[in-house]
């Protein structure tokens, strides 16, 4: 049984959550060097110094504004899959097909947050605020934590894809030794059992989706496009062949 919470610590968590997303606001309306703990600290009625009962640090307040972003936009694009359908409820026949359908929902849910979330999509994809570098060392860091279920979202479901309908990877002996020392260091990080050629395959489409969308949301796309929406279209169609497929990834009606 679930030990429920005590008031003191419910408050606790209320109060946690309401400096993240005061942090949060703060970011979007005014910009990272707004979010400083004064200035939060004055957003909510709050002395600075207290705000230290609930972080250690400004360095940690931003990493669990970070991990609460990961988690917002992992849940969007888990509920985008979701909706495609139930892979429980299809024919066996049809699971593969419901896989891809579920990949490309996946990608234009991404996109869709980025383009409606730039501010929260620079910080977490963008160049690092100082301070808040990747550091595997770091004991419990939710940035880490969150970001990987972000990455999981994706990998698990290009994982679930090769193994119902496997396509064409490259052999370990075809991959370049230094990369394929470093594809197996990623795949002890995020405990996969796929093959070092389906893990380079993962890396090159999040490549694509990643940059098309990075280009548009920075706004380096409008020297050329008024409307980057066909040219999302063209990188999916070119991520199609890499899984296996011999047309763009289908749209969900």
């Amino acid at each position: 049984m679930v030990q429920a919470l005590s008031r003191r610590d419910r408050v606790r968590a209320a109060t946690t959550q309401e400096i993240i997303q005061t942090a949060r606001r703060l970011l979007v309306e005014q910009g990272p060097e707004a979010v400083s703990l004064r200035a939060i600290a004055r957003e909510m009625g709050m002395t600075a110094p207290a705000l230290y009962r609930y972080f250690s640090s400004h360095e940690e307040l931003l990493r669990f504004v970070v991990a609460d972003i990961f988690t917002e936009v992992a849940d969007h694009v888990r509920t985008a899959i979701h909706a495609v359908g139930s892979i429980e409820a299809a024919d066996s026949a049809d699971v593969a097909d419901l896989m891809v359908l579920k990949m490309a929902a996946g990608c234009r849910e991404f996109r869709a947050w980025a383009l409606e979330h730039v501010p929260e999509f620079s910080m977490i994809f963008g160049s690092p605020m100082p301070g808040l570098e990747v550091l595997h060392e770091i004991q419990n860091d939710p940035t880490l934590d969150c970001g990987y279920q972000f990455g999981q979202v994706f990998l698990g479901l290009f994982g679930e894809l090769y193994r119902r309908r496997p396509f064409a990877i490259p052999a370990d002996d075809e991959i370049d030794p230094s990369l394929r020392e470093q594809l197996a260091k990623y795949r002890q990080l995020v405990h996969s059992d796929l093959p070092l050629g389906a893990l380079q395959t993962f890396l090159r489409c999040w490549v694509l989706l990643y940059g098309t969308v990075s280009l548009e949301v920075s706004g380096h796309l409008k020297f050329a496009l008024d409307d980057a929406s066909p040219m999302f279209e063209l990188m999916l169609a070119d991520m199609a062949p890499m899984v296996g497929l011999d047309q763009p990834l289908p749209r969900h009606n």
